[in-house]
């Protein structure tokens, strides 16, 4: 069964908007792992604009299921990582400015700098999974970093599957299989939904785990919290 693991980050942005602490992250989370879901994500950045870095360690001692924090790995991220020690990290190549992850990683231009931030967090028990798009080249270059496993970026998958393209997958599907060759573990996430999720789990083989925020959050507006989370593990089995 692939894994669910939810991202929070939403929950925060709408503490932040009000101010206090109304949703409390920690609660919410206690409450995601009780519904079944196998882990919680939160992806900090360095505005703060939704988890914070004191979120990160309020979470850490009360999580029963995986802990994956992913981000750009600015000296400040690496820190928090050391001290939080999570179940995994995952590194994504965040701009400034993006509202939201919006692309994977070049392994090969950065494939040095990848290197030394994986190998230090290999060193303290930290499993690594690297952000990156479909594309073969990236896929060989991760696995040449000494990388656990790859997260693929979803987003491309979403947008063509709503268009109602059944080769939406296909890309993804070949990526996964070249990671399998490779050695490494191969998550996924970003924009995924209760709408396409069983489409590309059904497609795309050696799927280890999902990380699923946005449309996650949104949908329990409508169906609540618990259900949706049951939906998605539903999908996943």
């Amino acid at each position: 069964m692939t894994k669910l693991s939810v991202n929070i980050n939403k929950i925060a942005t709408l503490r932040n908007a009000r101010g206090g602490d109304v949703p409390n992250v920690v609660e919410a989370a206690r409450k995601i792992e009780s519904f079944g879901a196998e882990g919680i994500t939160v992806h900090p950045r360095p505005d703060e604009r939704h988890i914070r870095y004191a979120d990160v360690k309020d979470l850490k001692p009360v999580l029963t299921t995986e802990f994956n924090i992913e981000g750009k790995p600015i000296q400040q991220f690496i820190d928090l990582v050391l001290e939080a020690k999570p179940a995994q990290v995952t590194l994504v190549p965040d701009a400034e400015d993006a509202i939201t992850s919006n692309a994977g990683w070049d392994t090969i231009k950065h494939k040095d700098y990848l290197k030394d931030v994986i190998a230090l967090f290999k060193s303290h028990g930290i499993r690594t999974s690297i952000f990156v798009d479909p594309v073969k080249k990236f896929i060989e270059g991760a696995a040449e970093t000494g990388a656990d496993r790859i997260e693929l970026y979803t987003e491309a998958f979403a947008v063509n599957y709503a268009k109602g393209d059944k080769n939406a997958a296909k890309p993804y599907a070949e990526c996964a299989e070249l990671a399998h060759k490779l050695g490494l573990g191969v998550n996924a996430g970003h924009d995924l939904s209760l709408e396409n999720l069983k489409f590309f789990k059904d497609n795309v083989p050696h799927l280890a785990e999902v990380s699923i925020g946005h449309a996650l959050i949104s949908e329990a507006l409508y169906l609540g919290l618990e259900k949706t989370i049951h939906e998605y593990l539903k999908l996943l089995k």
